[in-house]
C-alpha cells in the first residue's frame, strides 16, 4: 500500500469513527429495558447519557432530560466526560490531518512538515478512539453490575417465585455504535502513524570534498625543530622567504647571455 493510499484510508476511517462517536453520544438507547420475565410490555423504557425516554405500545414516546448534574451517578458523569474528550480530540485530529494530506498542497509546505502533522493527527486519533472505547466499556460494566444486582434482589428463595417487579436494563444500540466508532478511530490513527514513515524525507547525502595542499614544495632543513615564540624569528623567516622570492624574480627578469645560445 502506498503512502498516499494509507494516509487517505486512515483519514476516512478516522472521519467515520468520529461521526460514529458523535452519533453514539447523542443516542438515547445506551441502556434499554430488559423484557425477559417482565409482565408489563405496554411500556418500554430506555435511557441515554442526557435523558431517559418511555415509549408506549400506542407509539407515543416521551423523553425527560436529566435536570441535575450532581444527582447523577459518578460513573455516568465520567462516561460523559470521556465521550466529550474523545469527540474534541477527534475534531482536532481531523483538522490537522486535512492539512497533512499529501494530495493537498498548501503553499510551499515541505514533506517533513506534512510528516510531523500526519504523526500528530494519528496520535490524537488514537487517544480519541481509546477515550470512546473506555467510556462505552465503563457504561457497559455499570449495566452488567446493576443487572445482576437487580436479578439477585428480584427473585426470592421461596421456589424461585417473583416477589417484586423491578426494571432491569441491558445493552442498548448506542453501546455497539460506540465500540465500532472507537475501533475505527483507533485503526485510522494507527494508519496515519504508519503513513508518516513514508512521508519522512530521506537523509541528505553530502559529497565529501578533499582539499589538497598547494603544488609548491617547501624544503626544510634537517636538524630538528626549534620552537620559538618571539616576533624576531617570524620576521627573520619572512625576510628569508621574501629574499628567496626576490632572488627568483631577479633571476627570471635578468636572463644570462647563455639563454640565447
Amino acid at each position: 500500500m502506498s503512502t498516499t493510499t494509507c494516509q487517505v484510508v486512515g483519514f476516512l476511517l478516522s472521519l467515520l469513527g468520529l461521526a460514529g462517536c458523535i452519533a453514539a453520544t447523542e443516542m438515547d438507547m445506551w441502556s434499554t429495558q430488559d423484557l425477559y420475565d417482565n409482565p408489563v410490555t405496554a411500556v418500554f423504557q430506555y435511557e441515554g447519557l442526557w435523558r431517559s425516554c418511555v415509549r408506549q405500545s400506542s407509539g407515543f414516546t416521551e423523553c425527560r432530560p436529566y435536570y441535575t448534574i450532581l444527582g447523577l451517578p459518578a460513573m455516568l458523569q465520567a462516561v460523559r466526560a470521556l465521550m466529550i474528550v474523545g469527540i474534541v480530540l477527534g475534531v482536532i485530529g481531523l483538522l490537522v490531518s486535512i492539512f497533512a494530506l499529501k494530495c493537498i498542497r498548501i503553499g510551499n509546505m515541505e514533506d517533513s512538515a506534512k510528516a510531523k502533522m500526519t504523526l500528530t493527527s494519528g496520535i490524537v486519533f488514537i487517544i480519541s478512539g481509546v477515550c470512546a472505547i473506555i467510556g462505552v466499556s465503563v457504561f457497559a460494566n455499570m449495566l452488567v453490575t446493576n443487572f445482576w444486582m437487580s436479578s439477585a434482589s428480584m427473585y426470592g428463595t421461596m421456589g424461585g417465585m417473583v416477589q417484586t417487579v423491578q426494571t432491569r436494563y441491558t445493552f442498548g444500540a448506542a453501546l455497539f455504535v460506540g465500540w465500532v466508532a472507537g475501533g475505527l478511530t483507533l485503526i485510522g490513527g494507527v494508519m496515519m502513524c504508519i503513513a508518516c514513515r513514508g512521508l519522512t524525507p530521506d537523509d541528505t547525502n553530502y559529497t565529501a570534498v578533499s582539499y589538497h595542499a598547494s603544488g609548491h614544495n617547501i624544503g626544510y632543513k634537517s636538524g630538528g625543530f626549534k620552537a620559538s615564540t618571539g616576533f624576531g624569528s617570524n620576521m627573520k623567516n619572512k625576510k628569508i622567504y621574501d629574499g628567496g622570492a626576490r632572488t627568483e624574480d631577479e633571476g627570471q627578469s635578468h636572463p644570462s647571455k647563455y639563454d640565447y645560445v
